[in-house]
């Protein structure tokens, strides 16, 4: 696999914390096959660095990420948005097999995938005013992959409400329900991640790993599973009329 590209992955070091910030502004950092393979990449860097303590995951502004890029996904049937989806859901669950914490610091915005994929990581620093919303259900469909993150954070009743997306919610809204462990004022939320990762960095690394190691099953329980089962009614859901009216308006080829 390739490196990652810059204009999809920015990548800095501050100490022992590895900063990548999905660099798509202009498509809001929805996540294409290019970011993921990036994201592939600079996570299995980070874990065979020993001078990577920490990982911290942003977003360009004007947010954390729109969630999945639809025009990509348009351009397939809904076999090929599933195995396209499939990828993406294999990249964020290698982030709770990994033995660094992985920090999510979340500003603007966190939108279906881009809301998963914040929730799967270890730590959520959200700043008090991000919005947070899984619009998938309004768009026709299951969120193919990730679920097992959200229920493992804030349990199936609320995440059911969550995932029918009727309401929007703040980030300090998000911190109360558990989605997000952190609450940082605006435009603070990557200091705030970083202090958090300073405050690990400092604790031995084989006890930080192996606290990951024995937390995994309860953080990640059965992810793979109910991946593939998401990805099922999501492939069903992507006949729907509502869904082919949402793809359509990308250019779908349904």
């Amino acid at each position: 696999m390739a490196d990652a590209q810059p204009q999809v992955i920015a990548v800095k070091r501050i100490g022992r914390t590895l900063i990548l910030t999905l660099d798509r502004p202009t498509h809001r950092n929805a996540l294409d096959s290019a970011t993921m393979r990036g994201l592939q990449v600079w996570l299995e860097k980070a874990e065979r660095d020993q001078d990577v303590a920490c990982v911290l995951l942003a977003g360009a502004p004007p947010g954390f990420c729109a969630g999945s890029d639809l025009k990509e996904l348009a351009l397939l049937d809904p076999g090929g948005m599933a195995g396209h989806e499939a990828e993406t859901a294999a990249v964020v669950r290698r982030i709770a097999w990994l033995s660094k914490p992985v920090i999510a610091a979340v500003e603007g915005f966190a939108l279906g995938g881009g809301f998963i994929l914040a929730v799967s990581c270890d730590v959520v620093v959200t700043g008090r005013d991000a919005r947070w919303r899984l619009p998938e259900v309004a768009n026709g469909w299951l969120p193919p992959w990730g679920l097992g993150a959200l229920l493992a954070r804030v349990g199936p009743a609320r995440a059911r409400l969550l995932v029918w997306g009727a309401e929007q919610i703040d980030g300090a809204e998000a911190h109360r329900l558990g989605v997000a462990d952190f609450l940082a004022e605006p435009g603070q939320a990557e200091t705030r991640a970083l202090a958090v990762a300073d405050a690990l960095a400092a604790l031995p690394s084989s006890a930080v790993a192996s606290t990951k190691r024995f937390f995994e099953p309860f953080a990640a329980a059965d992810g793979e599973r109910l991946d593939v089962a998401a990805s099922r009614a999501f492939v069903q859901d992507c006949t729907s009329p509502a869904a082919q009216a949402t793809f359509a308006r990308f250019g779908a080829r349904l």
